[in-house]
């Protein structure tokens, strides 16, 4: 007696046509949704529009900084790497410029490096000590996992720094020099450990 196949091809074919129905089904796209004249660009690239600061001069400030302060002996090539807090940056030019925003980038950095812990700095100080008080003071939480008051790490170093500017024109010309510093301070003793700066000149038609 012959026997006949348990399945037949067009099993497979009908089974595969299905699955491939229901994969499809299943892989949805998010919608767009455009006005029409918005378009992505890459973040990295050279931005100039204008020639006051911009997207560009944060990014190069940021890694010229950071590499030139995790090249720094022996602060922080140590076994240990060194708690550090941020002032805020000075700014002294005739614009507004977010040096908040050139602080982080910097701090990120260096903690992707592994080479620096920071401690909170003045600016999170309120959030951090509202945290522990809610904490302590609250009746909320478990003696137990409350965290407790008088435990918080001082940090060594202190880094500092002022971005200045200076604006020349003539008629038709006008041109722009930045120059970033950047000091890492011992807290406890007051020695300037290590210092560095960034210059950046911009000239444009006017």
């Amino acid at each position: 007696m012959k026997m006949q196949p348990l399945f037949r091809p067009a099993y497979f074919l009908t089974f595969g046509a299905l699955t491939l129905t229901l994969l499809s089904g299943c892989a949805t796209t998010s919608p767009e949704v455009s006005s029409g004249n918005v378009q992505y660009g890459d973040s990295k690239a050279v931005e100039s529009v204008t020639n006051e600061f911009g997207s560009t001069d944060l990014q190069t400030i940021a890694e010229s900084m950071s590499r030139s302060l995790l090249q720094s002996r022996p602060v922080v090539q140590s076994a240990q790497p060194p708690l550090v807090t941020v002032a805020d940056v000075k700014n002294k030019t005739g614009e507004y410029i977010d040096t908040r925003s050139i602080t982080d980038s910097i701090k990120t950095q260096l903690l992707k490096s592994g080479a620096v812990q920071f401690a909170v700095d003045i600016k999170d100080m309120q959030g951090q000590t509202d945290e522990l008080i809610r904490q302590n003071q609250t009746g909320l939480y478990k003696k137990s996992t409350a965290k407790k008051i008088g435990k918080m790490e001082g940090a060594e170093y202190r880094i500092e720094g002022t971005i200045t500017s200076i604006v020349k024109r003539t008629s038709d010309i006008k041109d722009v020099y930045y120059k970033f510093t950047l000091s890492l301070v011992n807290i406890e003793s007051g020695v300037l450990a290590w210092m560095d700066e960034k210059e950046i000149r911009k000239t444009s038609d006017r």
